[in-house]
């Protein structure tokens, strides 16, 4: 069993294959202006693409739910593209155009998406974290317009009865005990640069598969997401089938928006249009989704079925992943009643951590790049936003 990785390795011979896979040979791919359209914030003929083109970074999960809420009935899934298109809809509401969300990971041979999207200019919009943003905002520049979730689900997990003093990721770091990961997570070169682990702690070998947590007994930490490992390790791994204990990374002062929705920064002029109608539906999808999940999920795994790849997901982990989502925070509406958009001192918070190591890396960011480069609230609806609970 393989359970979910970041798109941190690009295969190039994958990458080529998914980049023709994906081409927009369904009328995705033209760049023709957008008009004006009716004034009704649900009428997104003649303002939107047709169709409305998401890559994903990875396989279908209950982490992309409002994506896939947005897809009405009568879908048609293309199993050799990994891509599911309908109607686009909101609650039961018919927009005029049709939704495209594509598989990525494996099915774009695990290539970045904010290099995907320059690949297939198609894609109106991709999943892009903040600090992906920055490490591309020289080459492949991208503007964010809508995260539907608030915090990141990575986080670092270990054996409770192993280690029964751990509470944080800085607990770890006092002590010489290995941490698995994948070799490239930029998290981690902030996570031994700030001193909270030790670089001669950490093991990027990880790639995906349980077997050395669970041949090493729980003698080594592990990173992953909160959303889908302790459900596994728990109850889907019969080698260990017992409880782990997790912290994110985002408490320990990285705060990335995980997988927000952008736009290639070019074409926000020619956007703006559709802009002002869509996000405002991804915000009512993401709540929606979070209060009714269940007819979408089933969706995300039938998707799964279908696509039949090394892939696994479970109705159990969907649901704990929707659990998990809402108790740690990870949908929610920040410090505002707004669900989805941006805090710019945060954005700049990350820009300042991630920039030195970038260029240590000798790859070129953006000179003097500011939050208003890879964020925007232009389109957010301020009065969208999650119940007080």
């Amino acid at each position: 069993m393989f359970v979910r990785r970041t798109a941190a390795v690009a295969v190039a011979a994958l990458v080529l294959a998914g980049a023709a896979a994906c081409s927009g040979d369904d009328g995705s791919a033209g760049q023709a202006p957008l008009t004006a359209g009716s004034s009704n914030p649900r009428d997104l003929r003649g303002v939107c693409p047709d169709p409305v083109v998401i890559q994903t970074d990875w396989h279908p999960e209950s982490e992309y739910g409002a994506l896939y809420q947005l897809v009405g009935p009568d879908y048609v899934v293309d199993k050799e593209k990994f891509t599911v298109t309908g109607p686009l809809v909101i609650g039961e509401v018919d927009t005029g155009v049709r939704v495209q969300v594509r598989v990525g990971g494996p099915a774009i041979g695990f290539q970045q998406v904010s290099q995907q999207i320059y690949l297939d200019k198609g894609i109106t919009l991709g999943q892009i974290s903040t600090d992906e943003a920055i490490r591309y905002s020289s080459t492949q520049p991208t503007l964010a317009v809508v995260s539907p979730m608030e915090v990141s689900p990575f986080m670092i997990m270990w054996d409770p009865d192993t280690y029964p003093e751990f509470n944080t990721i800085t607990d770890i770091g006092q002590t010489d005990t290995k941490v698995l990961y994948y070799e490239g997570d930029t998290y981690m070169e902030y996570l031994t640069g700030a001193g909270i682990l030790r670089a001669s702690q950490v093991d990027g070998g990880y790639d995906g598969s349980p077997a050395t947590f669970v041949a090493a007994r729980g003698k080594v930490a592990q990173a992953g997401f909160a959303t889908s490992e302790p459900y596994i390790y728990a109850k889907e791994l019969p080698d260990w089938n017992k409880p782990v204990e997790i912290a994110l990374v985002g408490d320990t002062g990285y705060p990335v928006y995980p997988q927000s929705l952008a736009i290639r920064a070019d074409e926000k002029e020619r956007l703006a249009p559709c802009l002002r109608k869509l996000v405002p539906i991804v915000q009512q999808a993401q709540l929606d989704f979070i209060d009714k999940p269940e007819e979408t999920n089933r969706l995300v795994l039938e998707l799964v079925q279908k696509y039949n790849t090394d892939w696994q997901y479970s109705p159990g982990l969907a649901d704990f992943a929707i659990r998990q989502m809402k108790s740690l925070g990870i949908v929610d509406n920040g410090p505002n009643r707004t669900l989805g958009d941006f805090d710019m001192t945060r954005v700049q918070q990350v820009i300042d951590i991630t920039t030195p190591i970038f260029r240590a890396q000798k790859t070129k960011v953006r000179d003097g790049v500011l939050p208003e480069h890879l964020v925007t609230n232009e389109f957010i609806d301020p009065s969208l936003g999650l119940a007080a609970r």
